[in-house]
């Protein structure tokens, strides 16, 4: 954490009194008022739902210019790393710090594809799932399903043992996803192999299948590690703030990517490419755009244009730029002309054109573009958000790293402003307001045979459905 500085800024509340607060700079300028001390002190907290105005920790990984629409991992643009490195490059520097030399890219790659393989006994738990199974629900349960498997091998003091995890997450998450992925779909799972990279051996393991042979297309392996380039970090998100929360109770660290899952799940988070593409679907062609364009603008309209702005960018996500281009050259080598590019693309130079988009500043995102790749690339819906989570892993689990290695570490605990009722005594059964229909009714006799029989069916029923009667 950031020492104690020599400039303070004054706070003066409405009782007179003043208060100072440090006051911080980081490494870029920004500026921060340092207030852990403002509650033991004085018994005052600060109100800030979401956390848009709270640092919730220091960190060294990624810094977001949103003013700017620069986006860099530990200091390097991601156009720079998504152009001219890959995936390891991408996951040795967010893990490691650096970027590798010829041998620690070479040690790094076989260290992690030690770890591809998952133990037999955690491929049962796959068998488990009903056919129709969402594939983030396989993910979220198997991906902690692995804390039974490394439960003490996780020492937050030892830089060892949190380099073994990273290496770890980095190797199975591909794996879990793509077992995820053919469970949900009732196919036999694919082993990794060591001769792919990570993005080809994550395609391989999704679509090979062992009737025949597949032939991996090295165009449409390079979409999807760029695409995982770009996902892999983006400061505290929503995903990343729950893995630091959770591990901030020294979890096991399999646990605390788990959490990170089920985070990114949710539709206002991991779900935002697939919502682009079902408005696509319901815009349907490009002289409904004027259209939906006008029912986007109205307050009174629920329709709304998805993939366009973003909380923290107030230009173009440079993450979209890089999708967009990409997207272009996967649709051109896989010679696929996809009405939906060509209203996606129309939709973006409307919306771009039009006042009410350029002044509040709703550029395109990386969700706009990322969902016609998956498409292109044969991935169904229901995977988005696991490939999502697969490129994320590897900086929920190097915020995780560099979090568990803090010199003076403390568990979340936030404050609430509470707004229930003040101190009351309690009210016994027998006193409390009667209303109509109450009855006299002995709470503590046991169950009735009609309850019981009522019950017995109910889940009978409930097995039944579960195996597709």
């Amino acid at each position: 954490m950031p020492e104690q500085p020599a400039e303070t800024a004054t706070l003066t509340l409405p009782d007179g009194r003043v208060i100072d607060l440090p006051f911080l700079k980081d490494s870029t300028g920004a500026s921060f008022l340092d207030v852990r001390k403002l509650y033991p002190t004085t018994q005052i907290c600060t109100f800030d739902p979401g956390f848009n105005s709270t640092a919730s920790c220091a960190s060294a990984i990624t810094f977001i210019d949103g003013d700017r629409g620069r986006l860099l991992y530990r200091g390097y643009p991601i156009e720079d790393i998504a152009e001219h490195g890959d995936m390891a490059d991408c996951a040795h520097l967010l893990l490691r710090g650096t970027l590798p030399t010829r041998k620690q890219r070479r040690d790094f790659q076989r260290e992690v594809r030690g770890h591809r393989l998952v133990h037999e006994h955690l491929i049962r738990f796959f068998q488990g799932f009903n056919h129709d199974a969402h594939p983030m629900a396989i993910l979220v349960s198997v991906v902690g399903a692995l804390s039974a498997f490394y439960n003490d091998d996780h020492d937050y003091r030892d830089p060892a043992k949190r380099d073994l995890a990273g290496m770890r997450c980095v190797g199975k998450m591909a794996t879990l996803a793509a077992y995820s992925y053919k469970t949900a779909h009732g196919q036999p799972i694919v082993y990794p192999r060591d001769d792919l990279n990570l993005a080809s051996n994550f395609m391989y393991m999704m679509f090979a299948l062992p009737t025949r042979p597949y032939d991996l297309d090295p165009v449409a392996c390079r979409c999807l590690e760029v695409i995982l380039m770009l996902h892999a970090d983006h400061e505290q998100n929503a995903s990343t703030s729950t893995v630091r929360i959770a591990g901030s109770s020294q979890a096991n660290p399999f646990a605390c990517i788990a959490a990170g899952v089920a985070s990114l799940w949710g539709p206002a988070h991991g779900g935002a490419n697939e919502a682009v593409l079902a408005m696509l679907e319901e815009i349907g062609t490009v002289d409904r755009i004027p259209e939906c364009v006008a029912r986007a603008k109205s307050k009174t309209d629920p329709f709304r244009l998805m993939g366009f702005g973003h909380r923290v960018y107030k230009q173009m996500d440079p993450r979209a730029r890089l999708m967009r281009d990409m997207c272009h050259k996967l649709l051109d080598h896989l010679k696929i002309k996809d009405p939906l590019l060509d209203l996606a693309m129309e939709l973006e130079k409307v919306a771009l054109s039009d006042e009410y988009f350029i002044s509040r500043k709703l550029y395109p995102n990386v969700d706009f573009y990322s969902g016609i790749c998956f498409r292109a690339l044969g991935i169904p819906r229901e995977m988005f958000t696991v490939i999502f989570a697969v490129g994320r892993s590897v900086g929920w689990i190097a915020q995780w790293i560099e979090m568990a290695g803090e010199e003076v570490s403390r568990i979340s605990r936030p404050r609430q402003m509470y707004e229930g009722a003040p101190e009351r005594p309690f009210v016994p059964l027998s006193e409390r307001r009667r209303e109509d229909g109450d009855e006299e009714i002995d709470d503590s006799r046991p169950d009735s045979a009609d309850d019981l029989h009522h019950l017995g069916r109910m889940l009978s029923v409930r097995i039944a459905n579960s195996h597709g009667a």
